[in-house]
């Protein structure tokens, strides 16, 4: 797999590295990552917490706005759940570039458990660094 900008990225993200977030692969505006759902992110209904999934997809979103280079941020994003998951389940998240225009972009993410889709997010992404690698 070619390091990117994002594989450098995610090295120095310890927050997604602790909640046991694996990046798979990063590369022309795409990502994919996969996390295990721990006891730890389970809510009182025994269902993985809203914030796991979004913050799931939202690594995967930041690896592919990120995998060109330029340091790219969020500038906002939406969820919608479909499924509810639990302990044990292994989700992985998805993302592809959908448009891009100057500084700006959109980024679709699918999460998935076993291949059914529980969760997908629409990011918008702002470049605040042209010139600079992540």
């Amino acid at each position: 797999m070619a390091q990117t900008a994002a594989h450098e990225m995610f090295a120095r993200d310890r927050a997604s590295q602790q909640l046991g977030i694996e990046l798979v692969s990063a590369g022309d505006g795409a990502a994919v990552v996969r996390m295990t759902v721990t006891a730890a992110m389970v809510n009182g209904h025994g269902m993985t917490h809203g914030g796991f999934v979004f913050l799931l997809a939202d690594t995967a979103f930041a690896c592919a706005c990120n995998s060109r280079g330029p340091v790219t941020v969020a500038a906002g994003a939406d969820v919608i759940f479909l499924q509810p998951t639990a302990e044990g389940d292994d989700l992985v998240a998805r993302a592809e570039e959908r448009s891009a225009s100057g500084r700006s972009g959109i980024y679709d993410v699918t999460v998935t458990r076993d291949g059914d889709v529980v969760a997908e997010f629409r990011g918008r992404s702002r470049m605040i660094s042209p010139g600079r690698p992540a």
